[in-house]
């Protein structure tokens, strides 16, 4: 996926050299004075694909998108050329910090802390002696980080086992973690059938400790 997205930036950085290479000087009906000019629906074309590209990769609440639509709004005294200068640097600002891994770091962050604060409620839950609960909810952190996992590698989701079957063949970790997943893929599909007599608190408990190694090590 991560390849696919850098692909897409640098198609759209081509069709963006394009469109400015249809640039035409025209008179202003008024002044007379000369003004570069381009297609309106060439620029709205291109848009559309790069805001959808920048919410995909930056979020559809970030700075580079943010930005990228204010600097789309029309402006007194400007003509749609400089409005599409405008557009384009805050598009190659954005591609250069995603190629520069600048983007995956913010949102890793953002994962940390959210998965983070699902294991401490987790940890509340089995100090509380809800112990099937916290290992579906320690069992969920841990599926949607393989799921993002599978992202970054271009594989397919799927069921727990078979990301973790994946992700191991593809290199993103070694046979040692793979089999730490399997097991606590059992703990997790144990807990949420309703048989919590197969695990005990104790094993909850490292559960959500290897979950959280598991995070340490992948959300750097």
């Amino acid at each position: 996926m991560t390849k696919l997205f850098e692909k897409r930036f640098a198609e759209l950085e081509v069709q963006l050299e394009a469109i400015e290479g249809t640039k035409k000087i025209e008179q202003h009906a008024l002044t007379g004075a000369p003004y570069p000019q381009i297609k309106a629906d060439l620029i709205l074309n291109w848009a559309v694909k790069a805001k959808s590209l920048l919410s995909n990769t930056c979020g559809e609440k970030s700075l580079h998108l943010t930005a990228f639509i204010e600097a789309e709004k029309p402006r007194s005294y400007s003509n749609n050329f400089e409005t599409l200068q405008r557009i384009k640097a805050v598009f190659l600002a954005a591609k250069e910090d995603y190629e520069g891994g600048y983007l995956n770091t913010v949102r890793n962050l953002v994962q940390a802390e959210v998965f983070g604060s699902e294991l401490e409620q987790a940890s509340e839950l089995l100090a509380a002696k809800y112990v099937p609960a916290a290992a579906v909810i320690a069992g969920v952190v841990l599926e949607t980080s393989l799921r993002n996992l599978c992202t970054e590698h271009g594989i397919t989701h799927g069921s727990l086992n078979r990301m973790n079957d994946e992700l191991v063949k593809a290199g993103a970790y070694n046979s040692l973690q793979h089999k730490r997943i399997t097991a606590l893929a059992a703990i997790r599909n144990s807990a949420a059938h309703g048989k919590p007599e197969e695990f005990t608190a104790a094993d909850v408990k490292g559960m959500i400790d290897d979950v959280e190694r598991f995070l340490a090590s992948t959300l750097q």
